[in-house]
C-alpha cells in the first residue's frame, strides 16, 4: 500500500495549496463555469467577511443568488450534500444578508447549492444543482 508521508510543518516561504483548498477551488470553477453555462452572470467569488464566505455569488432573471459549492472525491465517506449543515447556512444567510446590505440589494434573493463529486483523478462524476435551499 502507498502511504501518503507527513511533511513537518514549517514556513519554508512557499506557498502550497493543501489537497483540501485544491479540491475546493477546482469545484468552485466547475461550479461557476456550470452556472455561467445556466445563464447565470457570476458577480463575486469567494466573498468574504471577517464572519464568513460565500463561495459565489450571482444574478439570474433579476435574482440574486448566493451559492454554497461544496466537493469531495469520491462518495465512500458521505456525500457533499452530508456537509451542508445548519451552522453553515447560517454562516451562509448571515453573510447574504451583510451582502445584500452592503450592496443595497432592493430585488429577490434565494441561496443555492452545487455539489460536486470527483473522480481520484479529479474529474467529475457528479454535479448537482439545489436552487432555494433556505426556505
Amino acid at each position: 500500500m502507498n502511504w501518503p508521508t507527513w511533511q513537518k510543518p514549517c514556513n519554508t516561504g512557499q506557498k502550497h495549496m493543501s489537497q483540501h483548498n485544491e479540491v475546493g477551488k477546482i469545484g468552485e470553477d466547475l461550479a461557476k463555469k456550470f452556472l455561467e453555462g445556466k445563464g447565470y452572470k457570476i458577480l463575486e467569488q469567494n466573498y468574504r467577511t471577517r464572519f464568513a464566505e460565500i463561495d459565489l455569488v450571482a444574478e439570474k432573471s433579476g435574482k440574486l443568488v448566493f451559492v454554497e459549492v461544496r466537493t469531495k472525491i469520491g462518495e465512500n465517506f458521505g456525500t457533499p450534500e452530508d456537509t451542508i449543515n445548519k451552522a453553515k447556512l447560517r454562516k451562509v444567510l448571515w453573510n447574504a444578508k451583510n451582502y445584500i446590505g452592503f450592496k443595497n440589494w432592493q430585488g429577490s434573493c434565494r441561496v443555492d447549492a452545487v455539489c460536486i463529486v470527483l473522480n481520484q483523478n479529479f474529474s467529475v462524476a457528479r454535479l448537482t444543482h439545489y436552487e432555494n435551499i433556505v426556505n
